[in-house]
């Protein structure tokens, strides 16, 4: 996988939500409800749900609503409940696309996500089309100027990073997803900042797109992150800088 090309379209993913506070909000507070559910409301022994509220405090969520949003998913309060899936499909130029949804009526979520895939030209795809082309991993990415490699590199495959590589400007540091918080606590532990903490789907390989056909994918991600049944999208692109920098 080219490193590089992954973070150029987490850059583009985080700036694109980055203007969409109020959704962001939304969405966190749906994953923090959903986990506390599935795995109780203890974030010390809810890996998931400490992942969801450490996302929170970092877009500085007010601590009452994710509190609000576990107690609802543990019962204490009434609150929705929400189905997961994930659909599959493909974007412009054959580019791979995972979407992951959280929802409280599946034909809504369905409808809307086939509907920003058809007006971008793209298309829904049976279960199982894509998804081997991705791998769920712990992905972390560090500012070369946050740590030395050399440090980088012992903290994290000693607490069990599988590993470490260049990306431009940064470090990219690949875990198992069941080693993802002791790698992401041994790092903080040494008061190196991280840029992406998160698991996520890892393509395995990168499809070229460019010019008008990069720009219509653009426009389809952005429009799959605007809807509110969708929680989070991963493709397989391999984006220009310069179209990403527009």
């Amino acid at each position: 996988m080219a490193g590089h090309s992954k973070w150029a379209n987490i850059k583009h993913r985080k700036g694109a939500m980055d203007a969409k506070r109020g959704k962001i909000f939304t969405k966190l507070i749906k994953e923090i409800t959903v986990a506390a559910r599935q795995g109780g409301g203890d974030p010390n022994a809810n890996p998931r749900l400490r992942t969801a509220i450490i996302a929170a405090k970092a877009e500085n969520m007010p601590k009452d609503n994710w509190e609000r949003a576990i107690k609802k998913g543990t019962g204490e309060l009434e609150g929705v409940s929400y189905d997961e899936s994930t659909y599959e499909g493909y974007g412009p130029g054959g580019v791979a696309i995972l979407i992951d949804s959280l929802t409280d009526n599946k034909n809504r979520a369905v409808s809307e996500i086939r509907h920003a895939l058809t007006k971008h030209g793209g298309n829904m795809g049976e279960s199982g089309c894509v998804a081997y082309l991705f791998d769920k991993k712990g992905y972390i990415v560090v500012e070369k100027s946050a740590a030395e490699e050399e440090l980088l590199m012992e903290v994290a495959l000693e607490a069990g990073a599988e590993d470490v590589r260049e990306d431009g400007d940064n470090f990219e540091v690949i875990a198992d997803p069941e080693a993802f918080e002791a790698v992401r606590t041994a790092i903080e532990a040494k008061a190196i900042e991280t840029v992406v903490a998160e698991v996520t789907m890892v393509p395995q390989t990168l499809t070229p797109v460019e010019g008008e056909t990069a720009e219509k994918l653009i426009r389809l991600m952005d429009a799959l992150e605007d809807c509110d049944d969708v929680q989070k999208v991963y493709n397989n692109a391999d984006l220009p800088d310069d179209i990403l920098g527009e």
